[in-house]
């Protein structure tokens, strides 16, 4: 794997900030003066997040700040609901939510007392407002499920739909309320007034934001009172680590072998997954005229080979130098994850699945059927070294099979076309059932699935069914038979029209003595997962 080139001005800026103690947030992290970063007596933390993690858009979630492939908790703002460490859902505003027996609507009761940080009231209104605004301007989160929403009294907010959608908590859990008195698109998201655990003193942009504690925050005190937060590249990243400037700083397993003296390697567990789409359906030309399909893979027992065939514990060892664990889904660890998903590795059974299937070993070891020769085409995202050693050693294992695989990095502009008829490297994962529906699920206009050839009515119809269901609890049920119910599904024993191959833990080193608090499987993304519960670290 390659390492990624920094900014131009992340060494600089490390010089500078290691020659004049900017890293200690333009402040003491000790009550004694000391100007350290962080430590036992201290009560400040600095971290080094990738300099993807800056919010381009600033931090307003109504154009998508906590919301969208990159889910996480917004901090500064507070949100209805929250994912418990078990990805359930918990309340944070909110004290009750209820859908209607039609599924058309949402009634939640918001708790009184809460405050912004400017002192004012937050009210219904507030939310009413705050998801109206967002339904017309975020660029991250999907609220095409929302009609309109409606205060109807100081305490009580209606979410009215367009359809039944029981997952709706999950969306409330990733929305920050704004305030409607105060609130300007044009400006809110470089000085944010919030109610959160957190309010924004200082963000220089392409540096860092200082975070102080939010002394009117009606739940319980953060332990750690400011957080300041470093945008590097992972290069300047670790050079600060090595100087002992930053108390956490998020990494990659290529700097994994090379702890620095002080400080401990924390590997958090994710659904951050890696898969390849298997196009399910003869070549040809799909409804919107676009080339779509392929022979070889449209044989299931093809695909129910290949997934089977792959050593994925290897790949790990190879790719992630042993840091992740293998996917068999994209839902893997979550309430709505199949356990049908799983499958053991097995190269014999594979191999003679594509006996069956008359692909056999030809002359110079590649597999042959009817004169056509059993090759694949495997594409990446170009520029991303993980999904390019993926793409190897993918390659590599499949010719261990028989079949002959090349690959090619592609660029955005062309890889979703291009994978409608060639299996792409992707990455997803993410804390809502959606991630299941948006891969799976048939698009009425095209007649097949979103990113990948594909189409089950029974699938759908149990999708459909979870979403329709009385409460996002209810739905896991459906949303697991989805995945097999026995007969059908999209599991090994069904139509497997992804294969999953690793989940990649995010790696972080963190200064001997600060307890970073137990963390949920983080989703697709390493950044802002990390600080999600920043308030409750401690030192010891």
């Amino acid at each position: 794997m390659k390492k990624r080139s920094g900014r131009p001005w992340s060494r600089a800026f490390l010089a500078l900030a290691l020659g004049a103690g900017l890293l200690s947030g333009c402040g003491s992290a000790h009550p004694s003066g000391s100007g350290e970063a962080g430590g036992p007596e201290g009560d400040q933390v600095i971290i080094a997040l990738n300099a993807a993690a800056e919010p381009a858009a600033g931090f307003d979630p109504c154009l998508g700040w906590g919301a969208g492939e990159h889910v996480h908790e917004p901090l500064l703002q507070s949100t209805l609901t929250v994912t418990n460490p078990d990805l359930t859902i918990g309340y944070d505003l909110a004290t009750g939510c209820a859908a209607s027996e039609d599924g058309m609507t949402w009634t939640v009761t918001i708790r009184e007392g809460v405050r912004f940080t400017d002192g004012t009231p937050l009210a219904a209104a507030d939310v009413a407002f705050t998801y109206n605004t967002a339904k017309q301007t975020s660029t991250a989160g999907d609220f095409t499920m929302l009609d309109h929403a409606q205060a109807v009294d100081d305490a009580t907010v209606v979410f009215h739909m367009t359809r039944p959608f029981s997952i709706w908590p999950y969306t409330m859990a990733a929305v920050g309320i704004v305030p409607e008195h105060c609130y300007d698109s044009a400006t809110y998201g470089q000085a944010p007034v919030g109610s959160g655990r957190y309010l924004l003193r200082q963000w220089d942009r392409g540096q860092q934001v200082i975070l102080e504690a939010n002394p009117d925050y009606y739940g319980e005190p953060p332990k750690i009172k400011r957080v300041v937060i470093l945008f590097m590249e992972e290069d300047a990243a670790f050079l600060a680590v090595q100087a002992g400037q930053v108390d956490a700083a998020d990494t990659s397993a290529v700097y994994a072998g090379q702890t620095p003296p002080g400080y401990t390697l924390l590997a958090c567990a994710s659904v951050d997954n890696r898969g390849i789409n298997l196009p399910a359906v003869p070549a040809g030309i799909d409804s919107q005229g676009r080339t779509a399909g392929s022979d070889f893979l449209a044989d299931v027992q093809v695909r129910r080979a290949i997934n089977i065939g792959i050593d994925r514990q290897e790949m790990i060892g190879h790719v992630l130098n042993g840091y992740g664990s293998p996917a068999y889904s994209v839902c893997d660890g979550l309430p709505w994850y199949s356990e049908a998903s799983q499958v053991a590795y097995n190269p014999a059974e594979a191999a003679a699945l594509l006996d069956q299937a008359g692909w056999t070993i030809g002359a110079k070891g590649v597999r042959e059927k009817d004169g056509v020769t059993a090759a694949l085409h495997l594409l990446y995202p170009a520029g991303d070294s993980v999904r390019q050693a993926l793409a190897a050693e993918l390659a590599n294992q499949l010719r261990r099979l028989g079949i002959d695989a090349a690959m090619e990095g592609v660029g955005w502009d062309t890889a979703y076309s291009r994978a409608l008829s060639e299996p792409m490297i992707w990455g997803w994962g993410a804390h809502t059932p959606m991630e299941l529906y948006n891969l799976y699920h048939t698009d009425k206009e095209t007649g097949t699935a979103a990113y990948s050839p594909y189409a089950n009515p029974a699938v759908d119809g149990y999708m459909d069914r979870a979403l329709a269901s009385g409460s996002a609890e209810e739905s896991y049920t459906l949303w697991q038979k989805a995945q097999w119910d026995g007969v059908t599904g999209i599991t090994q024993q069904g139509d497997i029209p992804w294969v999953w191959l690793v989940n990649v833990d995010h790696l972080y080193w963190v200064r001997e003595g600060l307890q970073v608090a137990e963390q949920k499987l983080h989703p697709h993304g390493h950044g802002w997962s990390i600080v999600n519960n920043v308030d409750q670290w401690c030192w010891s």
